[in-house]
């Protein structure tokens, strides 16, 4: 029997999760229709999962260019809510599991975490710049593709307890939760959303489709995220106590290690390569780097040099064609409104919040001189150039006037 109490916990967490699920996805389609009535969906919901007759609804999938060219499977938004449902009930077991060193999902880490990491390893092992040492990037062939549901599935359950419960959710509940979301073959239960010859020069080990049965998660599920990080933590233990790399850092499956003897480096790669084979990974034959630390090393977005960094090309040209379409909507809109004068301020801040973390300041003053002067009837930069402003005023005069 179900008791009313674990029932309305349930519910309870539900509600939880929504609020979590929905902070960056206030302005989609999916998340504003089940916002309508999301009370009474998510007890219908809660009411699924009780009896266990929730089933995870199609996803959309489609192909986005940028940064790289990727193959997306969106999750109804119902699923993200399980989603987050089973990411704040286990995380915090899973975290503990992890060597320090590990950035990807994780609460005060990231990237940008992951490069300060990289840079002071580097400055430790040449005492700052004054001994020799070398660089060894690695990282795996089409990652989330080969990820093996089995797999991850036995490395969560090792580490949840069966008598244990989580945010007074049942282990049997989570179990059930976890198999319905890790062995869901989202291939067979997809949209597809724009065309097949969107796929045209996507490399077979980038995308699910044509995978065996059984392998492969999305990118882009809060989940796989979390799975993600956790199946190569068996080997961030085996590098850390076996190996005894004391420089190493890894970002979902981007791999870096600094020592001094370039041999011993170059010795542990079929190291490696050995224990993720049965796992069902290799290592990527044509992104093994091996250099003196003085060569730099592109990582996390950004190249680590001795007392500098540098934000990648990608990066770079990634904000140039932001400027240039902030000019195209100032030219193309008369009359701005307040949501693009949002949108303006969003997308030049994200780009600022990164570029403000490398030795970028020459390269922002010379991309921005490319703005439109409209653009700075609108706006401000502030702090050198490490942030935007709108000019409320001016905005206000300028609706009102149009």
């Amino acid at each position: 029997m179900i008791s009313d109490i674990d029932f309305n916990n349930l519910v309870c967490q539900l509600h939880l999760a929504y609020y979590d699920a929905r902070k960056h996805k206030r302005n989609t389609q999916n998340q504003l229709e089940f916002e309508l009535d999301y009370d009474v969906k998510l007890v219908e919901l809660a009411d699924q999962i009780y009896h266990r007759t929730y089933q995870p609804k199609p996803s959309v999938v489609f192909m986005v260019n940028k940064p790289v060219k990727r193959e997306i499977f969106a999750a109804d938004f119902i699923d993200r809510v399980v989603h987050h449902l089973i990411y704040r009930a286990i995380y915090g077991d899973i975290e503990k599991t992890f060597i320090h060193d590990s950035y990807s999902c994780r609460q005060n880490k990231g990237s940008l975490y992951g490069i300060k990491r990289a840079t002071k390893f580097i400055r430790q092992a040449t005492d700052n710049y004054q001994k020799q040492a070398f660089i060894l990037k690695l990282d795996i062939q089409g990652y989330f593709m080969h990820i093996k549901h089995e797999v991850i599935y036995q490395k969560v359950l090792k580490i949840l307890d069966k008598n244990k419960t989580y945010n007074g959710l049942s282990f049997e509940l989570i179990d059930y939760l976890l198999q319905k979301t890790i062995f869901n073959e989202v291939t067979q239960n997809c949209t597809l959303k724009g065309s097949k010859k969107d796929w045209h020069g996507l490399p077979k080990d980038k995308s699910l489709f044509g995978n065996a049965k059984g392998v492969g998660l999305p990118i882009g599920n809060l989940t796989s995220q979390m799975f993600g990080n956790l199946y190569l933590n068996d080997l961030d233990h085996f590098i850390k106590h076996t190996l005894k790399i004391k420089y190493y850092g890894r970002y979902v499956d981007d791999m870096l290690f600094v020592h001094e003897d370039k041999a011993y480096l170059k010795s542990i790669i079929s190291k490696i390569d050995t224990q993720i084979k049965p796992i069902g990974l290799n290592l990527h034959p044509k992104k093994i780097y091996c250099q003196p630390y003085y060569h730099g090393v592109l990582f996390l977005g950004q190249y680590i040099k001795p007392y500098r960094n540098y934000v990648s090309h990608r990066v770079k040209h990634s904000f140039y064609q932001a400027l240039n379409q902030v000019n195209r909507l100032l030219v193309e809109n008369e009359k701005i409104d307040w949501m693009v004068m949002e949108q303006i301020q969003s997308k030049l801040n994200a780009y600022l919040g990164i570029l403000k973390h490398a030795n970028s300041y020459k390269l922002v003053k010379k991309a921005t001189a490319i703005l439109i002067k409209r653009f700075y009837c609108f706006f401000a930069f502030v702090k050198n150039y490490t942030k935007v402003t709108i000019n409320k005023e001016f905005w206000q005069w300028h609706y009102l006037a149009n």
